[in-house]
């Protein structure tokens, strides 16, 4: 009888650890080749293995499951568990997630690593009164412009078709007198291809992953500002965890973020060694056209902080003083 009742608890105890399974859907707005999206497969692959397959994390890659704007949203209401999102396309909910978009604010990989620790604090409390945790932060490469014809200054992109994808990138079209049209990263190939863009802002990965060199020739490295990838959890998702599954979940977070920084760098310069390859000219901006450029960022950080308030001066006053 006790042997029986002992092979009837062990079943109770595996049909336990099966039903504690814990399932997440991760949408991503970028190809599964990205290196971003590469680092999120490999974060999912750790935190597999560290909870002993407790939780499994499932990449949806390409804006498949939600588009770009919608992923933020879909983590807040519980529709997507977690999620990665660009920060500086939530501008226009809250100035401090436009920080790391501020134009020659922070234009090296040290500097935006001081930009984050300085603005980490604030950014984690805005985030948990939506009900959102950020699991671990991953940069993009330095900003630089893409244009069809060659440009010596601001005033040969006046009037150009600029495609805008958050907030910061249709404020420098306003600016600079270009025509900004709103274009998501899933969508830029085909707006290339027909015509609706000449120009925009963005790093060496998306010119790669998106074939830029395909349609538009010139790349300037203006190296505006490094904008952060955040991976976010709904909050009670990860609050309905064990202690034991949640610290593996963070460390798992951590490692993703050095990893993800690392790769980052290497990458800047291997993507734009591949742009050249394929017949994209890299130019280093002329001294005009980037003491113009500087002048927008120099409009920008002060309309930033006219929206940011004590807050966004307190962080900036941390970032210069780091």
């Amino acid at each position: 009888m006790n042997h029986k009742f002992g092979i009837a608890l062990a079943g109770l105890t595996l049909g336990a650890a099966a039903f504690a399974q814990t399932k997440w859907d991760l949408p991503t707005a970028y190809p599964a080749t990205n290196y971003h999206t590469e680092n999120i497969t490999q974060f999912a692959k750790d935190v597999d293995a560290a909870t002993g397959g407790k939780v499994k994390i499932t990449v949806h890659a390409n804006a498949s499951l939600f588009k770009a704007p919608e992923i933020k949203r879909a983590v807040q209401s519980g529709q997507a568990q977690a999620g990665e999102i660009l920060l500086a396309n939530y501008a226009n909910e809250n100035p401090i997630y436009a920080l790391d978009g501020v134009p020659f604010l922070a234009t090296t990989y040290p500097e935006a690593r001081k930009l984050y620790d300085a603005s980490k604090p604030a950014m984690d409390k805005l985030l948990a009164a939506q009900g959102i945790k950020v699991l671990f932060m991953v940069p993009w490469a330095p900003q630089g412009i893409y244009t069809k014809k060659e440009i010596g200054s601001v005033a040969d992109l006046r009037g150009i078709k600029w495609r805008a994808y958050s907030p910061a990138t249709a404020k420098i079209a306003e600016l600079i007198g270009a025509q900004p049209v709103q274009i998501q990263q899933a969508e830029l190939s085909a707006a290339m291809a027909t015509g609706v863009i000449e120009s925009y802002m963005s790093s060496g990965s998306t010119g790669y992953d998106t074939k830029t060199y395909e349609h538009i020739k010139n790349f300037y490295d203006t190296q505006a500002w490094i904008p952060k990838n955040a991976i976010l959890v709904n909050a009670k998702a990860f609050d309905a965890l064990d202690a034991t599954t949640k610290a593996a979940v963070t460390k798992a977070a951590a490692d993703a973020e050095v990893r993800g920084w690392k790769v980052a760098q290497e990458k800047n310069d291997e993507y734009k060694r591949l742009l050249a390859e394929r017949g994209m000219k890299v130019h280093k901006p002329s001294p005009k056209l980037d003491a113009d450029m500087r002048q927008v960022g120099g409009i920008m950080q002060t309309d930033w902080l006219k929206a940011a308030g004590a807050d966004g001066a307190a962080i900036v006053d941390t970032y210069k003083k780091k």
